[in-house]
């Protein structure tokens, strides 16, 4: 007869903590020179991989759970972290300010392709990205044609190190890290907000890794470095992913 108290409080137990587990945070992004509400904004929880925008107002919504940690993100303003503390719950929407980068933009020259209407000449005057990704059937590993791409001394050298040493010290050392890459491939949220960005600091942050390792890994599986300065942040969560999928298979 006491089993079904018992059972009715591990219920009970159960349904609360998973209410908690979906708390929502609500807050307000502002200019922090004149409070002006942000549009647009990039909101990442850096614990639970989920991704927002601002609205119009500067108002978003985002799943969190306290310590979270959430991550704003926008074009000419400083990017900041902030934690989701028991008060934010407790007493609903919060304003987040964030402060304008102040740039001076050097002189820029541009340098227009002039076309003369004639096939054969202006096909040689545009310039092409020459860089193609490919792979070959029965390998696991994938290449990179073209002028930048790595040497053949330089994909030796990955060969006899990527399994043991190389990947295995930067996949191998960072396995909590590593988990994330499938949460930020399936959320698209945050495959729409890496596909605008350029700059690594958003997949730096979610993955606890530095701008240096994440050149260290393409660099590793043979991504050239016309890729690596050309590609968004969308294209290298690809390129680690797959790089990331190669590894585990090398461990096998």
């Amino acid at each position: 007869m006491r089993l079904l108290p018992i059972l009715s409080l591990f219920i009970l137990f159960c349904s609360v903590s998973a209410i908690q587990a979906q708390d929502i945070v609500s807050g307000k992004v502002l200019n922090a020179s004149n409070d002006l509400a942000l549009e647009n904004v990039n909101i990442v929880n850096l614990n639970q991989v989920k991704g927002t925008t601002t609205t119009s107002e500067g108002d978003f919504e985002i799943q969190a759970t306290v310590n979270d940690t959430l991550y704003f993100s926008y074009l000419g303003f400083r990017t900041i972290q902030v934690r989701v503390t028991n008060d934010w719950l407790k007493y609903g929407s919060v304003k987040v300010k964030m402060t304008e980068l102040g740039i001076a933009l050097e002189e820029v020259v541009v340098s227009p392709i002039t076309l003369t209407g004639y096939l054969e000449i202006d096909v040689k005057n545009i310039p092409i990205y020459d860089n193609s990704r490919y792979s070959i059937s029965g390998l696991n590993s994938g290449y990179e044609g073209g002028s930048s791409s790595p040497g053949a001394a330089a994909k030796a050298l990955g060969a006899i190190f990527n399994p043991a040493d190389a990947l295995y010290n930067l996949f191998g050392n960072k396995p909590k890290q590593m988990k994330k890459l499938r949460k930020m491939k399936e959320n698209d949220e945050i495959r729409t907000l890496l596909q605008t960005k350029f700059d690594r600091q958003t997949l730096a942050a979610v993955l606890q890794i530095s701008s240096v390792e994440i050149e260290e890994i393409l660099a590793r599986c043979n991504y050239s470095k016309d890729f690596m300065r050309s590609a968004n942040d969308l294209q290298i969560l690809d390129a680690i992913s797959g790089c990331y999928e190669e590894y585990k298979v090398l461990k096998r």
